[in-house]
């Protein structure tokens, strides 16, 4: 009996010197849809690749009226390959003022929040997400309440709720007018914290980071994405960060329009899928060079004695911001938008070990 306990306890510590190895990462994927033939056309091709599907369905005014729908199309194929759906609600326009008096409205509140949970019991959703834009920062707690409120009652009611919130890198404003703007506007007003407790995960939509006000520039560069990921988990979990990923194009160049009968022209920018930025450098014969800081491709060309520039999102630019998602732990990552990828990204998703 001895030497078999003697056996016994040879086994136990080998068994406990030996490194113990983790299960790989899960990684939540969250594409956001908008309606239109590509984004169903993209999804219809790689639903088994998405772990969330965020479609543009609801919109809510002052006296908390809740109108909207999601395509029958896509709550059918969705389910038909176990893809869970979280419906966004927005304030229509990013209308500030009109935010403003459904925060302020005690009875307009309690009215949105019914219809939301409604909206879930009904078509079976995984929950809501908030996409409130344009809050100003003086409405931080009036609008916290607001998240509060409804994830208590939507985790009643067995859902869940998250936001996407507007791009932060740090606690300062910045430098410029532009950035004061932002801040005071578009950034200030969400208590990260506060929303990290009370929801069940945050999108933070790391995009944009140069737009139509703006230069030309990259959608959403390494070291930018970094700064934000960095100063959000300062405030909120890793589990309960998504990164969000732009997969669209952004396209610089001389817009003309008639106002009031002024003749203006000015800088613009639009976004552009994939595939049309790919045909605007073959018709121009431009050139395409690779950012390796920013890991972005760009090119820029003549069009008439005119320099426009643009600024790609491809697979090896998905592949930089996917790695964070790994580098970092987060929950996983928010596509902006499906329907205008790579088409060379769901490789890439092909190895991952999605949720």
């Amino acid at each position: 009996m001895k030497k078999v306990s003697c056996y016994s306890s040879l086994i136990l510590a080998v068994l406990i010197t030996l490194p113990v190895f983790s299960q790989p990462q899960k990684i939540e994927a969250l594409f956001y849809y908008y309606n239109s033939e590509a984004s169903f056309e993209s999804l219809k091709k790689n639903a088994d690749k998405v772990s969330i599907l965020a479609p543009g369905g609801y919109s809510v005014d002052e006296d908390g009226i809740v109108w909207g729908s999601v395509d029958s199309r896509v709550l059918k194929l969705a389910r038909k390959h176990n893809v869970k759906i979280m419906p966004l609600i927005v304030n229509p326009g990013f209308d500030q003022e009109m935010l403003h008096k459904l925060l302020t409205n005690d009875v307009a509140r309690k009215r949105a929040i019914k219809s939301m949970v409604g909206e879930c019991q009904t078509h079976n959703y995984l929950g809501i997400q908030f996409d409130f834009e344009n809050l100003n920062i003086n409405d931080k707690e009036l609008f916290t309440q607001f998240y509060k409120e409804t994830a208590e009652a939507l985790h009643t009611a067995g859902f869940q709720l998250s936001i996407a919130v507007v791009h932060r890198p740090e606690e300062y404003p910045g430098n410029t007018k532009y950035l004061k703007w932002l801040f005071k506007n578009w950034r200030a007003g969400y208590d990260l914290k506060a929303l990290a407790e009370h929801g069940d995960f945050i999108s933070v939509m790391t995009y944009s980071q140069h737009t139509r006000r703006t230069p030309p520039g990259p959608n959403a560069g390494v070291p930018w994405m970094t700064r934000n990921i960095e100063y959000f988990l300062q405030h909120v979990p890793p589990e309960k960060l998504s990164v969000g990923i732009p997969v669209a194009s952004m396209h610089w160049y001389t817009a003309h329009d008639n106002e009031r009968y002024h003749v203006n022209a000015r800088s613009w920018s639009r976004s552009l899928s994939y595939s049309e930025a790919i045909g605007i450098v073959e018709q121009f014969d431009a050139e395409i060079t690779w950012h390796e800081e920013q890991k972005v491709p760009y090119t820029f060309f003549e069009n008439d004695g005119v320099f426009e520039y643009i600024f790609f999102e491809d697979a090896r630019s998905f592949q930089h911001k996917f790695d964070l998602v790994q580098k970092y732990k987060l929950r996983g990552f928010s596509v902006w938008v499906a329907g205008v990828e790579d088409p060379k990204i769901w490789d890439i998703l092909d190895e991952a070990d999605l949720k």
